[in-house]
């Protein structure tokens, strides 16, 4: 496969992105933190390394496969991500409350439901097989983490759940990432393969992403900003709440004998 100069620019502008980023998580003990996002990023920079030597000396059916092997991988990761920031912002404790639990089951069900039937919809003028299942993927790939981040965010608000600064970080731009792919993808099932608006398209997914790997690279290196003393209505709060659970606590243990 021939690789153009705008691809190679991509390219070589990705792996140094992944790399930096990757750096910082380590250097930064971020790793320890988030560790499905970091594993996320190491995928990301293999990614790169493979697509390209198989891009360089491999068929383009071969590219494709890795491609959409690679994908399976990338959303399978992102979901995980999704589920340390959720974990991170719904139970800091490391214990999640019934409500909580129920109400995220429910968003990430919603959220598949709604992605698949949106990955549906489109008609892709793609003629093969797996070129379809590509661009019907990455659509229910975006679609999901569109609506998982949107329904974190107003989930959060509700139940008035503050997130931490890095935390916040990552969220912001896979956010932001997963809005403008939303757009992109859509695109791509209604536009032909290799045309110059299906490129053109895919070249500000690209952008988007690297915009995206950059903002974490200086935020996640930046050290976060001291926790601020809560409130006295809100200690008012968490004491009631802490007193509520060590009562529901000591029922069930009676319960239990």
């Amino acid at each position: 496969m021939h690789l153009s100069g705008a691809v190679f620019a991509f390219w070589a502008a990705g792996f140094t992105a992944h790399f930096l980023l990757l750096f910082v998580l380590l250097f930064r003990h971020h790793a320890k933190t988030f560790p499905a996002f970091t594993t996320l990023i190491a995928a990301n920079l293999l990614n790169s390394i493979a697509l390209y030597e198989i891009a360089l000396r491999g068929s383009k059916h071969a590219y494709f496969v890795a491609y959409f092997a690679f994908a399976i991988l990338d959303l399978v990761l992102q979901l995980a991500v999704t589920y340390e920031l959720a974990r991170s912002v719904f139970c800091p404790t490391g214990t999640w409350a019934r409500d909580i639990r129920k109400g995220f089951l429910i968003l990430v069900l919603g959220s598949l439901a709604v992605a698949f039937v949106l990955a549906c919809l489109p008609s892709p003028p793609e003629k093969t097989v797996l070129g379809m299942l590509l661009d019907r993927g990455n659509l229910f790939s975006s679609a999901l983490q569109c609506e998982l981040f949107v329904g974190m965010i107003a989930f959060s608000s509700t139940a008035n759940l503050p997130w931490n600064t890095h935390v916040a970080r990552i969220a912001q731009g896979l956010g932001f990432y997963s809005l403008i792919g939303l757009v992109t993808e859509a695109g791509h099932n209604i536009l032909t393969r290799n045309t110059l608006a299906f490129e053109s398209l895919t070249y500000v997914r690209m952008s988007t992403y690297l915009l995206c790997a950059s903002y974490w690279i200086v935020m996640l290196w930046l050290p976060a900003p001291a926790p601020q003393e809560l409130p006295e209505e809100a200690q008012r709060q968490l004491f009631t709440l802490q007193r509520r659970v060590e009562y529901d606590l000591r029922k069930l243990r009676a319960l239990k004998r």
